[in-house]
């Protein structure tokens, strides 16, 4: 690995811990409980490794379907094992879908308008 690659997986990683350590701040004062620092880092730990697999599966996965692009259906793929995770993430898929044709419907629209205005004049 890199010097470079080494500084960015260290920024990552610092990051991930923030960011947990934030959310188990949240959800100790939400349940009025504290979590250790020990547990904190074991959490952050535990969730950079998970994304470590997660990102190499992707990979794996857009490598294996001749790609060079991971797709929504390389993430489905891997968010398969948890039921919950799956779920979520079709739900989003479908989400983000039902927005591009709703955006594509707005411009079209404008468009369809400003050529009917244009043949008016």
């Amino acid at each position: 690995m890199s010097v470079e690659t080494d500084e960015t997986r260290q920024r990552l990683k610092a990051v991930v811990h923030h960011t947990v350590s934030r959310l188990c701040q949240k959800i100790g004062e939400d349940h009025r409980r504290k979590f250790s620092r020990q547990v904190v880092a074991a959490i952050a730990e535990t969730t950079f490794r998970q994304c470590d697999v997660f990102a190499q599966d992707l990979e794996a996965f857009a490598r294996h379907a001749k790609r060079t692009t991971v797709s929504a259906e390389d993430v489905k793929l891997v968010a398969r094992r948890s039921t919950a995770l799956a779920i979520y993430i079709q739900n989003k898929s479908e989400e983000l879908a039902q927005e591009q044709k709703d955006m594509k419907k707005k411009s079209t629209g404008k468009r369809k308008s400003r050529e009917t205005e244009e043949s008016r004049e």
